[in-house]
């Protein structure tokens, strides 16, 4: 039996990566939501973060 992997592009990061963690339709990988967790609001990184997570769209659940 042949086995594959399945990537999906990091919604902070741009890479391509295996492991993460999905916030409503972005995707996270791992070492980014390690990254935002451990980042302090008074860093210049965490600007960059809450503009990349501005891209999280709710779903709409239609009935």
């Amino acid at each position: 039996m042949e086995s594959f992997q399945l990537f999906e592009k990091c919604g902070i990061c741009e890479e391509e990566k295996e492991e993460g963690i999905h916030l409503y339709n972005l995707f996270l990988c791992r070492e980014c939501e390690h990254n935002i967790i451990h980042t302090e609001p008074r860093e210049e990184k965490y600007k960059y973060y809450l503009h990349k997570l501005k891209n999280i769209k709710e779903s709409k659940l239609y009935s």
